[in-house]
């Protein structure tokens, strides 16, 4: 079961990361067209802006979370160092908790607000729903939270293959 579950994040931390890129690449790829377009071909096109800016919060919220388990998100710890070693275990405890909080408040709220504005269509693109455009929140504080849950029961999971680049495998046998 753990091995089953910890393959599953694998492949949730892997979507993440391969959504992240798509968007921030595809970004890159569409701000320069609307320069372009308006600058040298005089005809500036509507949509390159707001489709940077749904990618930008796609590639925020998911990336947050697969920053989240490869333990590539920001912490201060300039308190805790001072605290005595023995309160480290119950504060890092506290954390997961509130962040497990904050990932609830934004599925929570973040599928009530898909839903209140599921019914408008965004000004610009007008075949795109808002709902749609808020709908990285929801799905960022579930697969966040799903995080949580993998490192509340598993611990860290950081130094994982899949999210540990520099990872260098040993040969199994001499060469």
């Amino acid at each position: 079961m753990k091995n089953t579950f910890l393959r599953a994040c694998d492949a949730l931390y892997m979507t993440c990361i391969w959504v992240a890129g798509l968007s921030i690449t595809v970004m890159a790829l569409i701000i320069p067209w609307g320069i372009f377009a308006r600058y040298v071909l005089g005809a500036g096109s509507s949509w390159p802006e707001p489709v940077a800016i749904l990618l930008m919060a796609l590639f925020t919220f998911v990336g947050a979370a697969a920053s989240y388990r490869a333990g590539a998100h920001m912490a201060v710890t300039s308190l805790t160092d001072r605290l005595p070693k023995a309160w480290h275990g119950a504060i890092t405890l506290l954390v997961e908790l509130l962040m497990a909080a904050v990932c609830l408040f934004m599925l929570i709220w973040g599928i009530k607000l898909c839903m209140a504005t599921w019914n408008q269509f965004l000004a610009s693109l007008t075949s795109v729903r808002v709902g749609m455009a808020y709908s990285p929140i929801p799905i960022g504080g579930f697969v966040t939270l799903i995080f949580i849950l993998e490192r509340l029961l598993f611990g860290d999971q950081s130094g994982r293959r899949v999210g540990n680049y520099e990872h260098v495998e040993e040969a199994k046998e001499a060469v």
